[in-house]
């Protein structure tokens, strides 16, 4: 993987989520709610959603031109997460997104979500599919699963 310093490190953005990481969290998912996938991906996130029993919105659109489903349940592109960020606040609506465990240091993300912000934390690293390969141990950093409007027991749930 490249360093953080390279030209490259922007290039790392189409690391796609495995099955696991929506399995590991599915008692906080409403059952009863339209899911909206709004990132594409490869396809199969959504699949894996609907593989869990949800009913999803999962299309190849624009997520900042459009607004679908109940509440959404996404692994955005880590790059711009500030301006998906924005656009979630906006369509105020529920969502857990996953994004790096460092985010939640970023000024921006405080001044969006202040007192709203919930997370969800994984006991292990989630291992994305990089070239429809699980990255199996080598994903070198933590993420979080952000969660806004979905009435969480506690602010922070540690999984087991």
């Amino acid at each position: 993987m490249a360093g953080f310093h390279s030209k490259t490190f922007l290039k790392h953005d189409d690391y796609m989520t495995p099955l696991s990481a929506w399995d590991s969290i599915k008692e906080y998912i409403p059952k009863d709610k339209l899911i909206w996938e709004a990132f594409y991906g490869d396809g199969q996130s959504g699949k894996h959603l609907e593989q869990l029993g949800f009913n999803v919105i999962h299309e190849e659109i624009d997520f900042f031109d459009n607004d679908k489903g109940d509440i959404i349940i996404s692994n955005p592109p880590f790059s711009d997460k500030i301006k998906i960020l924005k656009r979630l606040k906006e369509l105020d609506k529920p969502f857990i997104i996953i994004l790096p465990q460092p985010a939640i240091n970023i000024a921006g993300i405080r001044e969006l979500f202040k007192e709203d912000l919930q997370l969800i934390i994984p006991r292990r690293r989630i291992q994305f599919k990089k070239n429809g390969t699980i990255t199996e141990n080598k994903c070198n950093f933590d993420c979080f699963y952000y969660c806004f409007k979905m009435d969480l027991k506690r602010d922070i749930i540690w999984l087991e």
